[in-house]
């Protein structure tokens, strides 16, 4: 029993000698990361374009397309505007609800916002749209990355769909 209390014992002071050097020759060859306090600076205040891509006023451009001018007559086309709606129901609707956000912006006060010739280019060439036009890229963001399809439609039917959006408040 005596020989093993003395063995236990020599073990044990091997132990803490045998540790103790390594731990300087380790802190010496291995690396080290020695942090050094940070001061908190107050944030810069920067100017940047709160606005919501959907909510932006551009009256300026009028995108990319073949759409470069339209002429809009003071009173609505109501036989035009009814094949708009009906064509927005069928081609539109999935995407696009009035009066509020879903997968795409809501058209209701689209004209407000945007020039004629932008809207149809929009609904007749959105790729192109989307990686020419700065306001269309930003509306892409706004909406989650959920590109606008090409729905094949022909000028015709994007202009009555132009028409049934100047019906909607």
């Amino acid at each position: 029993m005596n020989n093993l209390l003395k063995g236990m014992a020599l073990f044990f002071a091997l132990a803490v000698v045998g540790c103790g050097g390594k731990e300087k020759e380790q802190k010496e060859e291995g690396f080290s990361v020695q942090r050094k306090k940070t001061t908190t600076e107050q944030p810069v205040e920067t100017t940047t374009n709160t606005v919501k891509a959907s909510e932006r006023v551009d009256m300026s451009t009028k995108g990319v397309g073949p759409v470069t001018s339209v002429e809009l007559p003071a009173d609505i086309d109501q036989a035009m505007a009814t094949k708009g709606k009906e064509v927005y129901d069928q081609m539109c609707l999935a995407c696009h609800r009035i009066g509020k956000k879903f997968i795409g912006p809501a058209p209701n006060g689209i004209l407000e916002r945007r020039t004629p010739e932008w809207v149809m280019n929009m609904i007749l060439n959105p790729q192109e749209m989307v990686q020419k036009d700065p306001l269309a890229r930003d509306l892409l963001q706004e909406f989650n990355g959920s590109p606008m399809s090409n729905q094949g439609l022909t000028e015709e039917q994007a202009r009555a769909i132009l028409e049934y959006f100047r019906t909607l408040n």
